[in-house]
C-alpha cells in the first residue's frame, strides 16, 4: 500500500515522517526521489520552486517498490501520484503556518502563498479530485506534538485504513482566516 503524506508546506510532514521512519516504517521523500532521478520538468521562476515531473516518479514508484508493503512518500505534491492508495493530509491553523514559514525565512510572497493555500484547502481539494472521502485522512496539527501526529498516523494504520471519525474530511475549517491581517 503505497501512502501519501501530504499537507501544505510548513505544516510538519518532514518531521512526522522522521518519527514515523524511526518506528520502523518506509519513507520515501517525493523532492528526493525527484532530485535524485532528475524527474523534474523545469523552474518556475515566479516561485522559486521546481516543478517535478509526477508521471516519471509514479512510474519510478510502482518499478520501485512493493505495493504490498506500505511505503508512505512524503511531499506537499505526494497526493497528485497516481500509484498513491491512501492520503493522509496533514493541516495546520494558518497563523501558526505563516509563524513556521517565516521562521525559515520564507520570503512574503511564498509566505502568503501557502497560508492562502492551506486557507482555501487547496491540497485537500486536489486530493477530493482523485481519492474517495474515505481514502483520505485530516490531521490537524496545529496544537498537536510531532509525537501525537505520528500516534494518529500510526492509529490510522492500526485500523487497518478504515474511516476513522476523528480524521474525516470537513472537521477543518480556516475559510474565516481569509480575511485576517496576516495575510493581506
Amino acid at each position: 500500500m503505497i501512502v501519501a503524506l501530504s499537507g501544505t508546506p510548513g505544516v510538519g510532514k518532514t518531521s512526522v515522517s522522521a518519527l514515523l521512519k524511526n518506528h520502523g516504517y518506509t519513507i520515501l521523500s517525493l523532492n528526493e526521489i525527484a532530485l535524485d532521478n532528475k524527474f523534474i520538468k523545469g523552474v518556475d521562476k515566479e516561485r522559486n520552486s521546481t516543478i517535478l515531473d509526477i508521471d516519471r516518479i509514479n512510474e519510478y514508484i510502482s518499478k520501485a517498490y512493493d505495493t504490498e508493503k506500505l511505503v508512505f512518500i512524503e511531499g506537499h505534491a505526494s497526493h497528485l501520484l497516481k500509484i498513491i492508495d491512501k492520503v493522509i493530509l496533514l493541516r495546520c491553523h494558518p497563523t501558526l503556518l505563516h509563524k513556521r514559514l517565516e521562521e525559515k525565512g520564507w520570503k512574503k510572497e511564498k509566505i502568503k502563498e501557502n497560508v492562502e493555500a492551506e486557507i482555501l484547502d487547496i491540497i485537500l481539494c486536489e486530493a477530493v479530485e482523485f481519492f474517495s472521502e474515505q481514502d483520505i485522512y485530516e490531521i490537524d496539527t496545529t496544537k498537536k506534538t510531532v509525537e501525537a501526529v505520528s500516534s494518529s498516523i500510526i492509529k490510522i494504520i492500526q485500523s487497518d485504513f478504515k474511516p476513522l471519525k476523528n480524521y474525516t474530511l470537513g472537521k477543518i475549517d480556516w475559510s474565516e482566516e481569509i480575511l485576517k491581517d496576516y495575510i493581506l
